[in-house]
């Protein structure tokens, strides 16, 4: 698996000493990446959607002919192998996260209910997260970064400086999540299809026996539920100062 970095447009920033990492985790269509990156841009962290990693490597799988709608077993080999030739490329455009496979910028196909679906599949694969996870903790350990996915507080970071775990009902996360299909064209796809998706992707994400999804022991606990993105943006920033008390505001005034 070929690996790439760049961080772009976006002012290269080294760890200080104190770790201001920030893992946030919980299930999908939890709304992690868009407060994720909110947050980074108000901190000036990078910000590292692996999610969209393992999307990346769903589309990967699909173009190399590996149909999702079989048993897992009978796409495990095929995949471990796929890990081996993958090439994946990160890079940073005045803030935003641009996802390259083969050169390619990937970042628009990574988002469809069918590429969600095949890195739910494999992510479960250990030889394509241990590459990935390299990957991530190698990013973490020059900058500083705002990190959202499944098990980043359980397992990529657990030595995070602060760790959210974020989530709401299946039913309000399916419809945060049609509301982005609709926003981006996608006017086929109904609500029932949407939740039935993030009911799959939640089982198979918290019962998989390698780095499940839970919820790691020193997170804390925010259901936005009932919150408005800008109040779930604020509630965030609120654990933050309080993890970072002392500094400016609650919050690294500059985290380089």
């Amino acid at each position: 698996m070929d690996i790439a970095l760049s961080i772009g447009v976006m002012p290269e920033r080294r760890k200080n000493r104190m770790n201001h990492n920030i893992a946030i985790d919980g299930p999908s269509g939890a709304g992690k990446s868009t407060l994720a990156r909110k947050t980074a841009q108000k901190l000036g962290y990078l910000y590292l959607d692996t999610g969209a990693m393992y999307r990346a490597f769903g589309l990967y799988a699909i173009r190399r002919g590996i149909d999702f709608s079989l048993p897992d077993a009978e796409n495990t080999e095929k995949i471990k192998l796929l890990a081996e030739t993958f090439s994946i490329g990160i890079s940073y455009e005045q803030g935003a996260q641009q996802v390259f496979v083969a050169g390619e910028n990937v970042t628009a196909l990574i988002r469809t209910p069918e590429v969600s679906l095949a890195a739910s599949k494999v992510a479960v694969v250990p030889e394509v997260r241990l590459r990935l996870v390299a990957l991530q903790r190698k990013i973490a350990a020059e900058h500083n970064v705002v990190m959202d996915g499944r098990d980043i507080g359980s397992y990529v970071l657990k030595d995070a400086g602060v760790k959210i775990f974020l989530t709401a009902s299946a039913e309000v996360r399916a419809g945060r999540r049609l509301k982005e299909l609709r926003e981006k064209g996608n006017r086929k796809i109904t609500f029932e299809e949407v939740l039935r998706d993030i009911q799959f992707r939640d089982e198979n994400d918290s019962s998989r026996a390698f780095a499940p999804l839970v919820r790691a022991e020193d997170a804390v606990l925010l259901d936005t539920s009932a919150l408005s993105e800008a109040e779930s943006e604020e509630a965030l920033l609120a654990i933050i100062r309080n993890k970072f008390g002392g500094e400016q505001n609650g919050i690294p005034e500059s985290p380089v």
